[in-house]
């Protein structure tokens, strides 16, 4: 199964094609230019450089989420332009749960942190033994204190994984209390969303649950977790 997929949801933004298990190639950017700017012309030449063709692939995945307001609906239209005249054929993956593929081949929890600003984290808890990925929590917004209180609790390695990972590995390891449990900051090269993890979380899931996580392009929709600024403003104003 040829799986193109796209993760736009932070700073960063990648391309990937996988077959099966197995990557075909990816392209990864994070030089700050708009998601509008560099996302379809490095699907263009990831096709290219690939030999495949959009007529080739059998399944797009997205991370519908959560992650910036701007990103993920550049993602989302992205994909939507290009499945827009398939028969089902998308499949919409959790930012979070994707960043757990990371680190698929360790035995650790991996904690899954993107920052949502005033004092919040995006944030879910996956543990991760012999290739199996278990969710541990759902994805929620956290404050920063009830984060550290849930992640004491950890008894397995912690390895944070996210944008908002430097922000909480900092907080955590200045405190006293954490100084026994094995917390670590994933290293560059796997600390933040790649479209190959967003690919192989809905290759995993589709032999879970076949065609049944297929559905339509216009069907796709971002998951917030949160209103956006101009949201909380309006509402503000309301009151």
């Amino acid at each position: 199964m040829k799986i193109l997929a796209i993760d736009s949801s932070a700073r960063a933004g990648s391309v990937a094609i996988v077959k099966d298990r197995t990557l075909l190639g990816e392209t990864f950017i994070n030089v700050g230019l708009t998601h509008s700017q560099m996302l379809m012309p490095m699907i263009t030449d990831l096709l290219k450089n690939t030999d495949i063709s959009l007529d080739d692939i059998d399944a797009f995945a997205v991370s519908i989420g959560p992650g910036s307001f701007t990103g993920l609906r550049i993602g989302l239209a992205s994909i939507k332009g290009m499945a827009f005249a398939n028969k089902p054929s998308c499949i919409a993956v959790s930012t979070l749960h994707s960043m757990a593929y990371n680190f698929i081949f360790e035995n650790v929890t991996v904690c899954a942190v993107m920052d949502a600003h005033c004092n919040q984290f995006y944030s879910a808890n996956f543990d991760i033994c012999v290739e199996k990925i278990t969710r541990l929590t759902p994805d929620r917004a956290i404050s920063v204190e009830n984060l550290c209180t849930e992640v004491s609790k950890l008894e397995k390695k912690v390895v944070f994984v996210g944008d908002g990972a430097v922000l909480c590995y900092n907080k955590i390891v200045s405190d006293p209390k954490f100084k026994d449990k094995e917390i670590f900051l994933a290293p560059e090269g796997k600390r933040f969303q790649k479209a190959s993890s967003v690919a192989f979380a809905a290759y995993d899931d589709y032999l879970k649950n076949g065609n049944d996580v297929l559905v339509r392009a216009e069907d796709l929709v971002p998951k917030y977790l949160k209103l956006s600024q101009a949201e909380r403003n309006l509402n503000q104003k309301a009151l």
